[in-house]
């Protein structure tokens, strides 16, 4: 089954479940043939989200939240 269009996490969610299923009735995502499932399930996120356009880091990071400047402080010879 083909993998949905979307950045939702819904969709993202859908896409992981529909390539575990794979694996598992399978044994194989796509051409690739993880060890065990924990693997798959590290390659099924990866292919969700690289279809959906969003990098692991923009889903972590929330915007309301400010970032935190890291000031060093230098002394003076």
């Amino acid at each position: 089954m083909p993998l949905k269009e979307g950045k939702s996490k819904q969709v993202i969610s859908e896409n992981i479940k529909t390539l575990m299923h794979e694996y598992k009735d399978e044994g194989h995502i796509g051409k690739s043939h993880p060890q065990d499932k924990k693997a798959a399930q590290k390659q099924a996120v990866a292919i969700s989200m690289t279809k959906a356009g969003v990098s692991k880091k923009q889903t972590q990071t929330n915007p309301s939240t400010p970032k935190k400047s890291s000031k060093t402080k230098h002394s003076s010879s």
